[in-house]
């Protein structure tokens, strides 16, 4: 059984402990083949346990200290600056955490959404939000660069991390609608794709939202439904018919 976890970093949050983790080097195995960390995923929950505490190993901690929130494709973030906030924060209802306390590890769960990972190093806060289209379009980005400037923050930056790209997220009219009811300037978001309908820019649309905070930001360019050895993907899940898909984690801690 493979046990080399591979984590993905970025330049533009170093020296930030962080990682985007693939699937690889986990405990899970057949349709989960991997690290799959979701608890809401039908795989065996002690595999998915053994599965998240190598997680909190890997960014030195022990699994006490891994936040994680139900998320719900929502612009709510919960902010930590205790470790009694820790407590029942994983039924908490949330898209993003951030915090100023040195050794807790945020940690947010994807599988083609948007995961994003936000350090200040100096001013000593970080975040990590989940962004899928409904989030990124509601606010979550801004209300986490909001929650990180409350703590201090001042000079965020942050890093997408793999995602959908543009190639793979086909999606309907009325899709594409919704975008152009907010601001008929995101309609650069959408090209036409193969089979006559939109193709969705999510990776660009997050990139844009941060930049329009005023956070330096970067996307690693990987791409989750178009990589199965590395990446868990709902949307490519749904077209192999698969009666399930397990999820990525990405993570980052002071």
């Amino acid at each position: 059984m493979q046990t080399t976890l591979e984590i993905l970093t970025a330049d533009l949050l170093k020296p930030v402990r962080h990682g985007f983790f693939t699937r690889k080097g986990g405990a899970s195995s057949g349709l989960f083949q991997g690290l799959n960390v979701g608890r809401g995923s039908s795989d065996q929950a002690e595999i998915v346990a053994i599965n998240r505490a190598r997680v909190a190993e890997a960014m030195g901690v022990g699994i006490e200290r891994l936040a994680t929130v139900r998320q719900v494709h929502s612009a709510d973030v919960a902010t930590i600056t205790s470790l009694d906030d820790l407590v029942g924060l994983d039924q908490r209802s949330a898209d993003a955490m951030v915090t100023n306390l040195p050794g807790v590890v945020l940690g947010v769960l994807t599988a083609d959404c948007l995961p994003i990972l936000f350090a200040d190093e100096k001013a000593g806060v970080v975040g990590a939000a989940h962004a899928g289209w409904k989030g990124a379009l509601g606010g979550v980005i801004e209300a986490t660069v909001a929650a990180m400037e409350d703590l201090g923050a001042r000079h965020i930056r942050a890093v997408i991390g793999p995602s959908i790209s543009q190639a793979a997220y086909e999606v309907g009219e009325d899709f594409m609608d919704n975008f152009l009811a907010e601001d008929p300037d995101y309609s650069r978001f959408f090209i036409g794709g193969p089979n006559g309908r939109p193709m969705f820019d999510l990776t660009g649309f997050g990139l844009m939202r941060l930049r329009d905070a005023g956070v330096s930001a970067a996307w690693t360019r990987h791409c989750t439904y178009s990589d199965p050895e590395r990446f868990y993907s709902y949307r490519r899940s749904t077209h192999e018919h698969a009666a399930d898909y397990g999820r990525l984690i990405s993570a980052i801690t002071l």
